[in-house]
């Protein structure tokens, strides 16, 4: 049987172009995990590297099949670089890895009301349907509405056995999602009224006092703007990547750039930007569409920043019925377009991560 040792030293063979040194070497392997018939690969490449990035994993791919009893390799790109001499010396602190969650996914905008909260529900359940284990971390601590949109307001979370820190919340799971919310936890309409101290201790809480099983993605919703809970999270946890969602508004994408600014001047990745309500279209008249909120925004700030537009959702009537419904519309019409364009993005998520 296929060990692990095995594997590391067939991937001897994969070497650099330049240096001619193999991947374990040059410590661009992060890890191996072996569970026959499948081997799963960590590629972490400096961004030097990144041009050899196709070749790497095809030659990984090849010499991990050449075992009779492996018949599928998965490879996941680490999208988190190793930090400098400099990076080290800094005072940038600590990041803390959550164990069993592969890949952190931060939803934000610089504003409310674009719909981020229906681009994080309906971005999980999609990457669920691609057979992916999804968490969706509601950390909009103000307006914790997903449990509504999810359909599951009036459920309570169970804790685990125990006392004290050894006591972890279980998350509600609906549509193969583990949900985790602040809106379990208090009455509805109950105003919470926290200062950064106590929203900083209760999101840590929610990241690492839950009994989060083996993601493959938590998708986190942030709330909107640049203040305390979206710095807590960059300075608590390694992200993947972070998602800003706009409008085509001009008014949209001012603050859509504060919030673009704050996560390059935390170090956090940005994996693009995903324009909402790009256009209405009425259920009487599928085939049009109507700009109601402008044109181009969204194209606009991605190509300013040198980032991906990775979708423009619609505006459809079904969307907003099925989410008052507590069904994600992602889940309830799956062929509506902007469930195909969520369904588009989650295909674009998990290519940038997990390679088959």
């Amino acid at each position: 049987m296929t060990t692990i040792e095995d594997a590391n030293f067939a991937l001897q063979k994969v070497l650099d172009a330049g240096s001619k040194k193999n991947v374990i070497e040059l410590a661009w392997i992060k890890n191996v995990r072996v569970t026959i018939p499948r081997v799963i690969v960590t590629l972490s490449l400096p961004s030097f590297a990144n041009s050899q990035r196709d070749r790497i994993v095809q030659e990984v791919r090849k010499v991990l099949l050449d075992f009779e009893d492996i018949d599928d390799v998965q490879i996941e790109i680490d999208n988190n670089p190793p930090k400098t001499e400099s990076q080290n010396q800094s005072n940038t602190p600590d990041l803390q890895k959550i164990d069993g969650i592969r890949h952190i996914i931060a939803v934000s905008s610089g504003k409310g009301g674009v719909g981020k909260s229906t681009i994080a529900v309906n971005l999980a359940c999609s990457l669920a349907k691609l057979g992916l284990k999804t968490g969706l971390l509601d950390a909009d601590i103000y307006g914790p509405n997903t449990p509504s949109m999810m359909g599951v307001a009036e459920q309570n979370p169970k804790v685990t056995e125990g006392g004290g820190n050894d006591q972890r919340l279980i998350p509600i799971n609906k549509y193969g999602i583990s949900l985790v919310s602040m809106g379990f936890l208090i009455e509805e309409g109950q105003p919470v009224i926290w200062r950064g101290p106590m929203l900083n201790s209760i999101i840590r809480q929610f990241l690492y006092q839950v009994e989060w099983n083996n993601l493959d993605f938590l998708v986190i919703d942030l709330p909107p703007g640049t203040g305390d809970a979206q710095i807590s999270l960059s300075q608590s946890v390694p992200i993947s990547g972070a998602i800003v969602v706009t409008t085509p508004q001009q008014v949209s994408l001012q603050d859509a750039r504060r919030g673009l600014a704050m996560f390059q001047q935390l170090g956090v990745p940005l994996l693009g930007i995903v324009e909402n309500m790009s256009v209405f279209i009425p259920p009487d008249m599928p085939s049009k569409k109507y700009e109601i909120f402008g044109k181009g925004g969204g194209q606009t700030l991605a190509q300013e920043n040198d980032l991906p537009l990775l979708a423009q959702i619609p505006i459809e009537i079904p969307l907003v019925d099925e989410s008052n419904k507590g069904v994600p519309i992602s889940i309830s019409q799956p062929n509506k377009e902007s469930s195909i364009a969520f369904g588009n993005l989650a295909q674009l998520i998990k290519n940038q991560f997990v390679v088959r």
